[in-house]
């Protein structure tokens, strides 16, 4: 354990759940916003999708960049300084007079939330049990579960959804002066030389005395290719389902405006839930076989879900982001079993990517059709790309057990 960790765990522990805390708190606030802001400034439904791709590009960008920007200012001020830009950004969607204004904003929450979530992993993959990396993504789910219960509780009472966005920017702004005051408890030893410390949890130690792959080479085999296939439409569902379903509920199935901002709620909590669970059962059900109940869970639970003009589908969404909430850990894990110790961290990187163009692609994917065949169209599109998910994974199983 580095000096720094070993002088204050508990307040750097604390320090990295509030990080991931942060994370996630802007994330998901735009889904109970949109009709609202759609309203206000007389726009078409399928635009929801635009602010989310910019906002998946600019994180994109953010994270590759992330690497030298952790060597030039260390982690903690670049945690201060990247809460800092996600603050800015979201105070300024609150007081955006044209909807240019909040996509502009949105890059910046985005180019933000990009180098935290770099820095924030790049620390616990090296300092921190696989437990606590499974609880630290809860802890973003937790973040992501707050933004939309605070929308939804300032326009319950009749405010502005600047007020929310206003609320948000506030609780951002404080944190950055406790990362900031605290910037210096991420100092730590370097790494042993032996080591690639960027490797993925659960990886191990890869000597650095053996020839390096290049990120070319692994795309040979067709279990890369599936991985970031699978990582593409589970980022795809996800966020389909948040920032998507708000409308759905009160725009075609006549769900009340504070109900419908609990369910969203709860499909966050259910993320949350989900996440937390993983660090206790994994060991006992295993991967490979949680990762199965799971891709059938949420196939069960988007085809509930999509079943047209049911104010009462509401209630799977909770139940399928538990479903989706070990979907992402789990793979992480399972990636250097499938693909080898050295093709690993290619193999990482190009699943990140992907789940990044998920996010870009599927929910501006659901806009246009919601544009062509209205809102209900939201609710095959989670089920259809959950079939795929479900095929996707199953042959990639297949196929490791033929390895």
């Amino acid at each position: 354990m580095s000096r720094s960790t070993s002088r204050s765990p508990v307040a750097l522990l604390t320090l990295a759940y509030l990080g991931f805390v942060s994370l996630g708190l802007p994330d998901a606030v735009l889904g109970v916003a949109w009709p609202s802001q759609r309203d206000t400034f007389g726009l078409s439904q399928a635009l929801l999708g635009v602010p989310v791709a910019i906002a998946a590009v600019a994180y994109f960008c953010s994270g590759l960049l992330a690497g030298r920007l952790i060597q030039r200012f260390g982690i903690g001020l670049l945690l201060a300084g990247s809460t800092a830009l996600a603050a800015a950004g979201v105070l300024g969607i609150s007081a955006a007079p044209a909807f240019v204004f909040i996509l502009l904003a949105a890059l910046v929450v985005a180019f933000g939330s990009g180098a935290i979530d770099a820095a924030l992993n790049t620390h616990a993959a090296r300092h921190f049990s696989p437990k606590h990396m499974s609880w630290l993504h809860a802890a973003y789910a937790a973040g992501a579960m707050a933004g939309p219960a605070i929308m939804t509780a300032v326009l319950g009472f009749g405010a502005s959804w600047r007020v929310g966005y206003a609320v948000v920017g506030a609780v951002l702004a404080v944190l950055v002066l406790a990362f900031f005051a605290a910037r210096r408890l991420w100092e730590a030893e370097p790494s042993p030389p032996h080591v690639v410390v960027d490797a993925p949890v659960g990886a191990g130690p890869v000597p650095l005395d053996e020839p390096p792959l290049s990120g070319i080479s692994i795309l040979r085999d067709v279990r890369v290719w599936l991985q970031i296939a699978v990582f593409f439409f589970y980022t795809g569902i996800e966020v389909t389902a948040g920032q998507w379903s708000y409308t759905l509920l009160t725009e075609a199935r006549g769900v009340d405006e504070t109900l419908a901002g609990t369910w969203v709620s709860a499909y966050w909590g259910g993320l949350l839930a989900g996440r937390l669970l993983l660090g206790f059962v994994v060991e006992r059900v295993g991967q490979v076989r949680m990762l199965r109940f799971a891709t059938v869970g949420v196939l069960i639970f988007s085809a509930l879900f999509a079943i047209p003009g049911q104010a009462w589908g509401a209630a799977a969404l909770p139940l399928l982001s538990f479903s989706l909430a070990s979907i992402f850990p789990g793979l992480m894990a399972e990636t250097p079993r499938r693909v080898g110790e050295r093709a690993a961290p290619h193999a990482v990187g190009f699943q990140v990517s992907a789940s990044t163009l998920g996010v870009a692609a599927i929910p501006n994917v659901a806009g246009l059709l919601v544009e062509r065949f209205g809102l209900e169209v939201v609710g095959p599109v989670l089920a259809c790309c959950a079939l795929v998910l479900l095929v996707l994974h199953e042959r990639l199983v297949a196929i490791t057990r033929e390895a």
